[in-house]
């Protein structure tokens, strides 16, 4: 039986078979006036004749000229030179790092040396991952402190206690992960993946901090920027009395005068001697609150007066959000104005979609208040193994960039936490201030 006229059939609609123009679009749905009718090729476009053209072009060897360029072509043409062996890293990152990940180091490496280390920004550095027992403390870390490139930092406690290892004249060593761990404990020999040590290394680094920790200095609560201030004292002196030079973080970060937190004081061999000798009555208390509302303050001070702060993430984990829930304490906890950090720069192998705080991107922090949403243009997330990446960031901004004036922020604490008060007064109203003032913990 014959069907009717446009009931369908092998063409469907009676009119499927035909060019469809109604309401200024073509076939497909996509509007010609974006696409236009053959002046620039587009995927969207009519493929006929825009194959044709090309064809006509190459039959007549004419050059392809340059035709009217699209937004999205505005970005550096890819077309480096050849690698001759003689480039410095900085160099290499500015001419070969142009796509994928690479990319993604270089406009790290922009963003750090031209915008986070103006004068005006308070630069905050975290640190997770085994990476001093790999010798970034001294390679890297220490000439980005002594730089004046780093103004406070938050850490792990295991980074500063193998920190430590170095600054005591304790050796690491280079391994293969491949070894028996069966035989390595048979042998006293701990290792960290590829980095192999004796077990003496723990035991003479424990000793001395129970050491130090016996000290009158010691016998209070304190923030753990303190503590860490009063250790690398401590490590500094016995740097001097070997005649080593500065190898430890926690010494170049106490001559800067650069503050040093953890998040998880009690997660490390250092929280551990220092809970081993409360149970002798020793006074020691590393207080967390005062850990938060320092933090908090450093943020606030830094943009006030029209300063700006930046956040260097290396890593993830604990100490990422400890630098950046620092604008949700003061926005959300304390109730004072404030819009987020100026500058996000994270090196991290963490996938965003699991959920875990490592990987959470910027544009999420703008949810929380943690990033200024008009300061998006100014994250970058490079996705790579940082014990690769910061070595190469690190030797970019030293090649590109003078050293800065020490911010030395240990030394200005209080003048910090006073600033943070009186705005919590402004914001709660002089009822509330008292007993305020009375429950945040003042500094020494």
């Amino acid at each position: 039986m014959k069907k009717p006229k446009g009931s369908g059939g092998r063409g469907g609609r009676g009119d499927r078979g035909e060019k469809k123009k109604t309401d200024g679009r073509e076939r497909g749905g996509f509007k010609t006036s974006r696409h236009g009718t053959g002046k620039r090729a587009s995927p969207a476009g009519p493929k006929a004749a825009q194959k044709r053209a090309a064809e006509a072009r190459e039959a007549g060897a004419h050059a392809h000229a340059k035709r009217e360029t699209s937004r999205f072509l505005g970005g550096q043409a890819i077309s480096p030179p050849p690698i001759t062996g003689r480039e410095t890293a900085a160099e290499l990152i500015d001419t070969a790092f142009l796509a994928y990940n690479a990319a993604r180091l270089r406009e790290a490496c922009l963003l750090f040396t031209r915008k986070m280390l103006e004068a005006d920004v308070t630069v905050g550095l975290t640190l997770t991952g085994a990476l001093t027992p790999a010798g970034l403390g001294m390679a890297a870390i220490i000439p980005l402190i002594e730089a004046g490139f780093v103004d406070w930092i938050i850490s792990t406690g295991a980074n500063l206690y193998h920190d430590t290892h170095f600054g005591l004249g304790l050796a690491m060593h280079r391994g293969n992960p491949q070894e028996s761990d069966v035989v390595l404990r048979e042998e006293g020999i701990v290792r960290i993946y590829d980095i192999f040590f004796d077990y003496d290394v723990l035991l003479s680094t424990d000793a001395f901090f129970r050491k130090i920790i016996r000290q009158p200095e010691f016998q209070r609560p304190m923030s753990s920027a303190e503590f860490h201030w009063l250790a690398g004292k401590y490590v500094r002196e016995r740097e001097r009395a070997l005649g080593i030079g500065t190898k430890s973080l926690l010494s170049a970060a106490h001559s800067a005068r650069v503050p040093i937190y953890t998040s998880s004081p009690g997660d490390s061999s250092i929280g551990m001697n220092i809970a081993a000798l409360a149970l002798e009555g020793n006074q020691l208390l590393l207080d967390p609150n005062r850990d938060v509302n320092e933090t908090a303050s450093i943020v606030l001070s830094a943009k006030r007066g029209g300063g700006r702060s930046g956040v260097f993430i290396v890593g993830g984990g604990s100490p990422k959000n400890f630098a950046l829930q620092t604008e949700p304490q003061i926005q959300e906890v304390l109730g004072i104005d404030e819009k987020g950090h100026d500058f996000f720069l994270q090196l991290t192998d963490a996938r965003p979609d699991t959920g875990g705080l490592s990987g959470a991107t910027p544009a999420e922090a703008v949810s929380w208040g943690k990033i200024d949403p008009d300061r998006l243009p100014d994250a970058v997330v490079c996705y790579s193994d940082s014990t690769i990446s910061l070595p190469l960031l690190t030797s970019y901004a030293l090649a590109n960039r003078r050293p800065r004036a020490l911010k030395r922020l240990y030394d200005r604490r209080q003048e910090m936490m006073d600033l943070l008060l009186r705005e919590l007064e402004d914001a709660t109203g002089p009822g509330d201030a008292t007993e305020v003032d009375a429950k945040l913990p003042m500094h020494r």
